[in-house]
């Protein structure tokens, strides 16, 4: 759990009993999801309305309400994980955006090697199939070294 202003510090305690302080959760709003955990969102009457009265002003619904509620409802459904590469060491609200100068061979090493990650309850040594935030003069460079790099 993330606390301070970027986790905890934006709960409401107004949103118990249905949440409460150890239920809350913050993720990315990049997040992908099946079928079956859609329809839950979509279903769910009992966790919006309280987040529609009380996740305000700096509690963002799909940063806090899809992962809490999700959580709750259908924690052994959720892998817990991203397959989006972000780069979060330079501190803040934002994660680093590359531009032109980082878009090396190395920078890719650093995302693609030496990773294990679980994928269906099997190790998999390909941990990330997306990567962010690049700006617009990346686009170059990404494709001049993208076969050497990435195969393709």
């Amino acid at each position: 759990m993330i606390l301070g202003h970027m986790g905890e510090g934006r709960y409401d305690k107004n949103m118990a009993p249905e949440v409460d302080i150890t239920q809350w959760r913050k993720g990315s709003q990049w997040f992908e999801i099946n079928r079956k955990l859609a329809v839950s969102i979509v279903k769910d009457a009992r966790y919006y309305p309280k987040f529609e009265e009380f996740c305000k002003p700096n509690c963002y619904v799909d940063e806090h309400y899809f992962p809490t509620m999700l959580t709750i409802e259908a924690a052994p459904l959720l892998a817990n994980r991203s397959l989006t590469w972000v780069d979060w060491s330079r501190g803040g609200a934002h994660p680093a955006t590359f531009g032109r100068a980082d878009i090396t061979v190395e920078f890719f090493k650093r995302i693609l090697e030496d990773q294990h990650c679980i994928y269906n309850n099997q190790s998999s040594s390909v941990c990330f199939l997306f990567a962010r935030k690049f700006a617009p003069s990346t686009l170059e460079p990404l494709l001049r070294i993208s076969q050497n790099v990435l195969g393709f």
